[in-house]
């Protein structure tokens, strides 16, 4: 198997360097190269097309978790030192979500108002209700200083893994304990199926059940409530790619096939039958390795690309963009929605964005978790055919826009991580050393949904530009 196919940076191709190019603008892709640019370092940030020219919606979290209380992404937001006026704009709101089921319509969020919305739809008695919730945010309280302490990342490489890493349970510098307590571990059998929908709604994990430190973050940081913007773009996503170009990164696009290459020692990226040539000191992988090896062409396919021995479990979210009239929503809508479906089908998730051009219509994006190889054009009818069922007396109201799949830069690909590691272990940055390649694994930090995602990408960023100096 190659490592990267070896080309000649001379007459035939036009070669343009950076100090680093990243594969893939997901939001770690982004943090990385804003920590890289604040290191000093010049960036290129290398998107699908498919990516850079959707609706802005699509490449967001469905749920900002740690915007408040000092969470992941409030203090990455600060240590990427986005200006205050772009923090200003994730607004925080006591409703995390809502949880929709057939007898079920519960605003869950703050921890009174949790507590009160479990009594109040059956799914517990009082002191259930207390107990869990009050547990639940200590838990996830020793979590976040955890995740807040934790380098996630390590110069080590994948084939000389230690599986024994991934057992390690830092302790916290209070005394808690750490992982599931008791009470969301066992729930009442009414409350069971909700915890669940929420897990699978906010990790980022293929098939696999989150650890019990994951899953106690994942469930206890919405009881700080919620956050969002309040008018339109730019997003998450788009102020982190505000971010970059404001340290002088660039951002290129590619529309077709591509090569992964190395020229002069140097790894680097042609596109298509293109003559260009983008070369870095270092190349980072910020996309996913297993829809990365399908896009490339297999006698090309770099070995740290190839499928291991024990293959990862890929799922993907699937989504579909609507466009809806504001005068057919339920007045009690909240702005994220789980929806529960019947045992054994992936829960609906709904989020709302702020429609500027036309204020009587609201944009929504549903998603739903569908395997790898399914066709996504009847994954996204399903998906469409379930939000009518949601909205009663909304015919004509409810339109679907165009939504292109990509096929490689894509945060809603879902991977497992390999036997043996993942949160809270840390992962393998070092793929390969000549040429220097470097991977934001995914997988490894998946079950903590977005703060796994903002963590990889600030460690990751940090500890590529220590190799850059």
């Amino acid at each position: 198997m190659p490592s990267l196919v070896s080309v000649a940076s001379g007459a035939d191709l036009r070669a343009r360097r950076w100090d680093a190019v990243v594969l893939g603008s997901g939001i770690a892709g982004l943090v990385a190269a804003a920590r890289l640019g604040m290191a000093g370092h010049r960036v290129l940030v290398v998107q699908e097309e498919a990516a850079a020219t959707a609706f802005e919606g699509l490449r967001e979290p469905f749920f900002l978790a740690g915007a408040r209380d000092a969470g992941v992404l409030d203090a990455c937001m600060r240590e990427l030192t986005l200006p205050l006026i772009d923090r200003r704009r994730v607004v925080p709101t006591p409703i995390a979500y809502q949880m929709v089921g057939p007898d079920l319509r519960a605003d869950l969020g703050e921890g009174d108002l949790t507590a009160d919305e479990l009594v109040a739809w059956g799914l517990a008695v009082p002191d259930e209700a207390r107990a869990l919730v009050r547990t639940l945010v200590e838990a996830a309280e020793a979590e976040r200083e955890v995740l807040l302490r934790s380098p996630v990342v390590r110069m080590g490489r994948a084939r000389t893994r230690d599986p024994l890493r991934a057992l390690v349970r830092t302790p916290p510098a209070n005394t808690r304990a750490r992982g599931l307590p008791d009470q969301a571990a066992s729930p009442p059998a009414a409350l069971a199926p909700v915890l669940d929908a929420q897990v699978r709604a906010l990790s980022n994990l293929a098939s696999d059940p989150p650890p019990p430190e994951a899953r106690a973050r994942l469930l206890g940081t919405p009881l700080s409530g919620g956050a969002g913007f309040v008018d339109g773009p730019p997003w998450l996503s788009g102020l982190l790619r505000r971010r970059v170009e404001s340290l002088y990164g660039e951002f290129r696009t590619l529309s077709g096939d591509f090569s992964l290459v190395t020229a002069d020692g140097l790894p680097g990226i042609v596109p298509g039958d293109s003559r260009d040539l983008w070369l870095g000191r270092l190349l980072v992988i910020a996309a996913p390795a297993s829809a990365l090896a399908a896009v490339l062409d297999p006698d090309e396919r770099p070995d740290f690309l190839c499928a291991r021995p024990e293959p990862r479990h890929c799922r993907r979210w699937v989504a579909v963009h609507l466009r809806v009239q504001r005068s057919v929503l339920p007045e009690a809508m909240a702005p994220r929605v789980i929806v529960l479906d019947g045992p054994g089908r992936s829960p609906l998730t709904l989020s709302s964005f702020t429609n500027r051009q036309e204020p009587e219509l609201s944009d929504w994006v549903a998603r739903a978790v569908a395997p790898a190889d399914a066709d996504p054009a009847a994954v996204q009818k399903a998906i469409f055919q379930r939000v009518l069922e949601l909205l009663p007396f909304s015919e004509g109201a409810v339109t679907r826009r165009p939504v292109q799949i990509p096929r490689w830069d894509d945060d809603g690909w879902l991977e497992d991580p390999s036997p043996g590691t993942g949160w809270p272990g840390e992962s393998d940055l070092r793929v390969s050393t000549r040429p220097p390649v470097y991977r934001l694994d995914r997988p490894s930090v998946a079950s903590l949904g977005l703060e796994g995602d903002l963590l990889l990408g600030w460690r990751g960023g940090d500890a590529i530009a220590a190799a850059l100096r």
